[in-house]
């Protein structure tokens, strides 16, 4: 999969009806959580960083789905290099 790594902010279009409130940066992959309390992530996924379950990668944010089969909502999301941080609430 191609991986577009910018060094420079370039607009991403997120479904309309959501509103982000904290955002985060890895060396290779972003997250945002949103005010409803989901949580996106794309990019490099080599190590499953972006909590999709798999090792793929994406140009486009996809909702961590496991997040919402548990019951769960993002409040903060923090990305480190190789791995995300997720503080949930049940």
């Amino acid at each position: 999969a191609f991986i577009s790594i910018q060094a420079f902010p370039a607009l991403l279009d997120l479904p309309q009806q959501l509103e982000v409130s904290r955002v985060s940066c890895g060396s290779r992959h972003t997250a945002v959580v949103t005010r409803g309390g989901e949580l996106y992530a794309w990019g490099w996924g080599k190590y499953g960083q972006l909590g999709h379950g798999d090792n793929a990668s994406s140009d486009q944010p996809h909702p961590v789905k496991y997040l919402a089969a548990e019951g769960l909502q993002a409040e903060e999301v923090v990305c480190g290099p190789w791995n995300t941080y997720v503080c949930v609430l049940k």
